[in-house]
């Protein structure tokens, strides 16, 4: 995957992130879908639908089946990487800014120092 402008909103998911990734959490990048493209390979998806009432598509991996990003009806025009998936160090956000599902968070998570922390998505 390749991004061309840097993120606008990093963020952290809890509650949602455990059944899809099988993890605690993800940590995820949203930009511009104009500056993001697959650049090897072509990811399959299956949909869901979110607290919203909207359409949400999952896109991994066809080889190995890794999360790589989400795009979601309720956010147009926008790409939500799975940070994780990106090279060159592209993974590390510095800083969280959001996070959500905060009233699940597994009890040994802490909160991401600064970030914002609310209960739901949106």
């Amino acid at each position: 995957m390749r991004v061309v402008q840097q993120a606008q909103r990093p963020s952290r998911l809890s509650a949602t992130a455990q059944t899809s990734t099988g993890s605690a959490y993800t940590t995820n990048a949203v930009v511009p879908e104009a500056s993001f493209k697959v650049t090897k390979g072509e990811p399959k998806f299956y949909d869901t639908i979110g607290d919203s009432g909207k359409k949400n598509r999952h896109f991994f991996c066809a080889n190995c089946g890794s999360p790589m990003y989400n795009k979601l009806d309720a956010m147009p025009g926008e790409v939500i990487i799975k940070s994780g998936g990106l090279d060159n160090g592209a993974a590390d956000l510095k800083t969280v800014g959001v996070e959500f599902f905060c009233e699940k968070r597994l009890s040994f998570v802490p909160p991401a120092e600064g970030a914002k922390q609310l209960p739901r998505f949106g």
